[in-house]
């Protein structure tokens, strides 16, 4: 976000949710922008400074952030959702183009789906849409059991994450991660991966029966799978396309805006 930008907090069902707002008097549609579990709004910062001739905001996600005050413990996939359209609602915004990473693509995809009229364009970032494998389960368990070495734990998470060529060629991506993640507490970290990898119900239909207008964007190294039936852009990298890849992310972003 650029300088201009204000902060303010909404008092959603989810809890009181930081948003971070780029004002503009222009009457075209605003964009906001949602990120992915263990990163902040500034995963969008490059993107949102090259937008100038429209409103922008950038959520701050439950337990990420500046979103960590009176934030109910438990919620889910489906009270995300929700959230955006309470943050919507109180900004008084009618329509709106939404950009996900991940995370915030499945938030997006489940707000999409129940109130498209609400939505002119999303894109949907490195957004998985698959429930999780027995083997994911056991898999995040193990996991898990190595929280209690954090600076080990968030150097695995970064190899998992981040495509290896991207970590070679600029070992400060991990740094980003490092920042936000490192806010989090380890029954904060449990739990956000079981309620956005671990009880996600599969999504495919969702995608099937999409009535909003979707580009997806995904890297050759991402773990998460191409979506059914929608457009999607592959770039190299792994599953952190707006940092990894931020050229191509503004392409796509460039394209939404272009659709209005």
């Amino acid at each position: 976000m650029n300088t201009t930008a204000q902060k303010a907090e909404i008092t959603t069902s989810i809890g009181k949710i930081s948003v971070y707002i780029q004002k503009n008097t222009s009457d075209k549609l605003p964009i906001i922008f949602l990120h992915g579990i263990y990163f902040d709004h500034h995963l969008w910062n490059k993107h949102a400074e090259e937008i100038n001739d429209r409103t922008v905001i950038a959520v701050d996600m439950p337990f990420h952030g500046d979103s960590r005050e009176n934030i109910e413990p438990k919620w889910t996939l489906n009270d995300c959702a929700n959230m955006l359209m309470e943050i919507l609602d109180n900004l008084q915004i009618s329509k709106v183009i939404a950009v996900g990473h991940s995370w915030g693509s499945m938030t997006i995809l489940r707000a999409a789906h129940r109130q498209p009229t609400r939505f002119e364009s999303v894109g949907l970032c490195n957004m998985s849409f698959k429930s999780a494998a027995k083997s994911q389960r056991i898999a995040s368990w193990f996991q898990h059991s190595m929280l209690v070495f954090r600076n080990f734990y968030i150097n695995q998470s970064a190899k998992t994450l981040f495509g290896k060529a991207s970590l070679k060629e600029n070992p400060a991506l991990a740094n980003e991660l490092k920042r936000s993640m490192g806010i989090l507490s380890n029954r904060q970290i449990k739990h956000i991966d079981k309620a956005v990898m671990m009880d996600a119900e599969d999504a495919t239909y969702l995608i099937k029966t999409l009535k909003v207008d979707a580009i997806a964007l995904r890297g050759e190294e991402d773990f998460v799978p191409t979506p059914p039936h929608m457009e999607t852009i592959l770039v190299k990298g792994g599953h952190i396309s707006p940092l990894e890849r931020p050229l191509e992310v503004s392409q796509l972003i460039s394209r939404l805006m272009a659709k209005e």
